[in-house]
């Protein structure tokens, strides 16, 4: 059984400042300034996080396979 990476190597658009973050498991992460030229990042239309747009490793519920946690469906 796979393991839920945590940390993501998270990559600012606009001036490829590189971070590594932990991210969380109970919730996403739609805004992240970067610590490089302090740009805030949001996600891609259709991502649900800054992780699923930007980091190395999508986010935890993504790699689960429980789809994005913004879109999990209700039973």
């Amino acid at each position: 059984m796979p393991t839920t990476t945590l940390e993501s190597h998270l990559a600012c658009p606009k001036c490829g400042f590189i971070s590594v973050e932990t991210m969380p498991t109970d919730s996403c992460v739609y805004f992240h300034k970067c610590a490089g030229c302090h740009a805030l990042l949001t996600p891609k239309p259709g991502d649900c996080c800054v992780f699923c747009s930007y980091g190395s490793v999508k986010c935890p519920p993504v790699q689960e396979s429980h789809g994005c946690c913004s879109k999990q469906e209700t039973p």
